[in-house]
C-alpha cells in the first residue's frame, strides 16, 4: 500500500489583527501567488502583521504582506512586499466594497493557510477598529480565561 503524504499544516495567523479589530464578517479568498512565494509559505516564512486589503478595479488586492525570499530561488526570486490579487467571487467583492465605502469598515488579512489541495488561501475580515476601552475589555477577558485555565489544570 502507497502512504498518504502527510502535509505541514502551515497556518500564519495575525494576532495583532484580533486585538486592534471588532471582526463583523470573515471571507475566505485565494491569493495570486508565484511559484518562489507558495514554496516560501510553505516553509512558513510568511508575516501579516502590516498587511492590510484595498479595492481597485472592483477587484480586491493585499498590500504590505510580507512573504520572504525562497531560499533556493535563483534570479527569478519574487520581491518580498508586492502587491498581490486576492481571488473572491464577484458577489462578495461587491458586498465587501458596499460596506467598505458606506459605514467606514476596513477590510484586514487575518489567517493565512494552505488548504487541502495545496492551494494557499487568506481569510479576510471586514473589521471595525476597536476603542482604547474596547482594548482594555479584550485584555481582561484573555486573563481571566487565562486564569480559569489554571485552575482547572490545578484542580486535576
Amino acid at each position: 500500500m502507497a502512504e498518504k503524504k502527510k502535509k505541514a499544516n502551515i497556518e500564519i495567523v495575525n494576532r495583532r489583527a484580533t486585538f486592534e479589530f471588532q471582526f463583523i464578517d470573515v471571507v475566505e479568498a485565494g491569493i495570486v501567488l508565484t511559484g518562489t512565494e507558495i514554496k516560501s509559505i510553505r516553509q512558513g516564512n510568511v508575516n501579516l502583521r502590516d498587511a492590510y486589503c484595498l479595492f481597485k478595479n472592483n477587484e480586491l488586492f493585499i498590500h504590505n504582506m510580507f512573504i520572504a525570499h525562497y531560499a533556493f530561488g535563483n534570479q527569478f526570486n519574487h520581491e518580498s512586499r508586492r502587491t498581490r490579487k486576492l481571488l473572491l467571487k464577484r458577489s462578495e467583492l461587491k458586498k465587501l466594497e458596499k460596506k467598505v465605502k458606506e459605514r467606514g469598515y476596513t477590510i484586514v488579512p487575518h489567517k493565512l493557510y494552505i488548504s487541502d489541495r495545496g492551494f494557499a488561501k487568506v481569510e479576510v475580515a471586514l473589521a471595525q477598529g476597536k476603542k482604547s476601552f474596547d482594548k482594555r475589555e479584550s485584555i481582561k477577558q484573555k486573563d481571566l480565561k487565562r486564569d480559569m485555565d489554571r485552575m482547572k489544570r490545578s484542580r486535576m
